[in-house]
């Protein structure tokens, strides 16, 4: 997952409370298959800092192995131990399937909205079309396509 530039650097061992009075909204890229099919990679993510996290929400997340990794996946329950979090595409992987349950600290954003950006194919009529009936979508559990998470 990548920043937008220009966003400012979280600093190790800093979590989303702290950041969250200077910076609540932030723009990230999503990098990867593992929230296939919810989110691909290209889709930009609104995430909010120190923002309650529920059952089924998309959050962003320090890796639990690599703290200087941002992950995004999806909180499926509250645990002993953090949160149980989940990658929508089962055969992706790096989810608590790994590494167990994610500390609570280290959950940093909530996602509240996907906007995927419009591809070189999709320059048609049909195409732009379809783009624009589906860029901009609410990231929620409610709306999730993931069998994983209604299986539960």
């Amino acid at each position: 997952m990548r920043e937008m530039p220009g966003a400012p650097e979280l600093a190790q061992g800093q979590h989303g409370r702290g950041l969250a009075a200077r910076v609540p909204f932030q723009v990230v890229e999503v990098t990867g298959p593992s929230m296939v099919p919810t989110l691909h990679h290209g889709d930009w993510l609104l995430v909010q800092y120190g923002a309650t996290v529920r059952p089924g929400d998309v959050v962003i997340l320090r890796h639990p192995f690599q703290q200087d990794l941002l992950v995004v996946k999806r909180a499926a329950e509250r645990r002993r131990g953090g949160w149980w979090v989940l990658a929508d595409n089962s055969f992706a992987g790096g989810d608590s399937t790994d590494y167990g349950a994610v500390p609570e600290e280290f959950v940093l954003a909530r996602a509240w909205v996907r906007y995927r950006p419009l591809k070189k194919d999709q320059r048609s009529v049909r195409g732009a079309v379809a783009w624009a009936v589906s860029a901009l979508r609410p990231v929620s559990a409610a709306r999730s396509v993931s069998w994983r998470l209604r299986a539960r």
